[in-house]
């Protein structure tokens, strides 16, 4: 499986860029839900290990926040490689935004 990856600096402190995210990802839920099936998430202290559902592709990943930056990576089907560009522009602009 391919993967993507990117990263966000910040200075927010661990704990309000968590806060953050986790307000982040409830907007997405109810924003994307009818587009989203088996969404999953479990934090692990400041790690979000993650899991979707869209237009029929499993995407699975995570996302690290630490001090001073905020790290996505994950594996993508292979149908939605040739997206893998795509994907990563888009999670670091959304980052870009929440963690401004």
């Amino acid at each position: 499986m391919p993967g993507f990856a990117t990263s966000v600096a910040h200075n927010l402190g661990t704990a309000a860029a968590v806060q953050r995210l986790t307000a982040f990802l409830d907007g997405v839920r109810r924003d994307y839900g009818d587009k989203l099936s088996d969404v999953r998430g479990t934090w692990e202290e400041s790690t979000l290990h993650f899991g979707f559902t869209i237009y029929g592709m499993a995407i699975q990943g995570s996302l690290a926040a630490t001090e001073d930056a905020v790290s996505v990576s994950g594996k993508l089907p292979l149908a939605a490689a040739i997206f893998r560009g795509q994907v990563e522009k888009s999670i670091r602009d959304e980052l870009l935004k929440l963690l401004s």
